[in-house]
């Protein structure tokens, strides 16, 4: 019995190990940050969109006399054409560049953990193996979370054959991409809105109701009264997204909600940066330009985050 226990332990912690970490619901194209956009209240938000989530943590931490020093080095790589000044398309690749790096990172992590063989691909079985094996056995049929296991791997495997666009069950790191961000690839839309909806469809009747929309972001606690904002929800509920007024959502309207277009987040903050740094008004700007509103690129918030970030990020 004793050695049951053990083992039990050991998978447990294996499996927690393999699973990859579960980003957040997609409700709609990645924003470049999670902070507001609000200029008046601080630029944290410009921040994380030039920089980087992680990066712009890194910069907290300096003066701002290694903030601007960096920063200058940061303009001359954005020049690429080297004519002293950055154009909204130099920015706006930039800008796109500094978001997709976090997506490379995350994939680059996940692709060690998964390729065993180190043939630079992964097998849906080499995934499946790797990030549930355990679960697999008949030895652990009375493992009371195996129902939750399985469904997982259900979904793992639904997602997987969906990013592997030959159907050849290997994963160039492309579609590894896919299966691990869907919401930066369009053939991959109707997975993210068939996940959101068995997310938040509670009933199982394949769309979403008033109640299980609102449950999906509010859940009361005893005695509080409802927040205003869930009130203005409920309303956008009838009036936005439930576009034929039958009272649910089906799974085009979500797609409406949670994919609402090609919003070019890196192109408005483009467009933002250069409008309100743009002195002289030539749609362009210069180092000068930028450097004198050093802090709304980059800042310095004098964070202590726990770790000197700035000995690990010397080469952004």
């Amino acid at each position: 019995m004793l050695m049951k226990t053990v083992v039990f332990v050991c998978m447990l912690a294996t499996v927690a190990y393999a699973v990859p970490a579960q980003e957040k619901r997609i409700h709609h194209h990645a924003d470049l940050s999670d902070h507001a956009h609000n200029d008046a209240e601080g630029f944290q938000y410009d921040h994380e969109a030039f920089l980087g989530k992680e990066e712009a943590k890194t910069f907290d931490q300096l003066t701002p006399e290694e903030s601007k020093e960096k920063l200058a080095k940061i303009v001359d790589r954005i020049d690429t054409d080297k004519d002293g000044y950055v154009s909204h398309a130099e920015l706006h690749y930039w800008i796109k560049h500094r978001q997709r790096r976090y997506i490379e990172e995350n994939v680059n992590k996940n692709w060690k953990d998964y390729d065993k063989n180190q043939d630079d691909k992964i097998g849906w079985e080499e995934y499946k193996n790797t990030t549930y094996g355990y679960y697999l056995g008949e030895e652990f049929d009375d493992v009371e979370d195996k129902a939750t296991y399985q469904s997982m791997l259900t979904r793992d495997e639904r997602r997987f054959k969906n990013a592997d666009q030959d159907g050849d069950g290997i994963a160039t790191r492309e579609e590894f991409t896919a299966f691990l961000h869907p919401e930066e690839f369009e053939y991959m839309k109707d997975v993210v809105v068939q996940e959101t909806v068995e997310d938040i469809d509670k009933d199982g009747d394949g769309k979403i109701n008033l109640n299980e929309y609102i449950g999906d972001m509010y859940t009361p606690e005893s005695g509080e009264s409802e927040p205003d904002w869930v009130q203005t929800e409920k309303k956008h509920f009838s009036e936005f997204r439930d576009t034929n007024k039958d009272g649910y959502l089906d799974a085009a309207e979500v797609a409406d909600w949670i994919l609402p277009g090609e919003v070019d987040h890196a192109d408005n903050e483009a467009k933002h940066l250069i409008h309100e740094t743009d002195t002289d008004k030539d749609e362009k700007i210069t180092k000068k330009e930028i450097l004198t509103n050093w802090n709304m690129f980059v800042g310095s918030q004098a964070t202590n985050y726990g770790e000197d970030l700035t000995k690990r990020h010397d080469e952004l």
